[in-house]
């Protein structure tokens, strides 16, 4: 855990003193910055990559956006390359760049959090490559970030 906690310090830009640890839910954390203000839970897959791979659902209050769910792959995509999450028994085709995944859509989104609330486990994978997650721990990470991002 706390590795996780250290890696995803150092994996999303922002200055240390600005960023307030929401709680460690399991195989999942949530944090707020400050400036720009956003909330996030992520996990960091499971196993052996060849880089190291990260799932966020995201909230930036000041800029409408509501859990946006991100994937940092551990390989890159070739150009055009199919990448797909499976969470639980559902699928969904992502949109890639680089080592980058997210849904095409808010709509496409809100199917995938609703998704890892009632799932164990998800997998995305691309040419030659599989990232696995575990889910314990998501849907109170994600409510932390939610909350810590709510308007007081």
């Amino acid at each position: 855990m706390i590795r996780l906690l250290a890696l995803a310090v150092l994996l999303l830009p922002a200055p240390l003193a600005a960023r307030e640890s929401l709680g460690v839910y399991e195989s999942w954390a949530a944090f707020k910055d400050a400036s720009p203000r956003r909330c996030y839970a992520i996990a960091k897959a499971g196993g052996k990559a060849s880089a190291p791979a990260y799932a966020t659902v995201s909230l930036w209050p000041d800029k409408s956006v509501r859990g946006a769910v991100h994937l940092v792959l551990s390989r890159e995509v070739p150009a055009k390359g199919a990448v797909r999450l499976t969470v639980g028994d559902k699928r969904f085709d992502l949109v890639a760049k680089g080592r980058n995944a997210w849904a095409a859509d808010a709509r496409g989104d809100a199917a995938i959090i609703a998704a890892i609330r009632s799932a164990a486990r998800m997998s995305v994978s691309g040419s030659g490559f599989t990232d696995r997650y575990t889910l314990s721990g998501a849907a109170t990470a994600i409510d932390a970030a939610t909350v810590g991002c709510a308007k007081r």
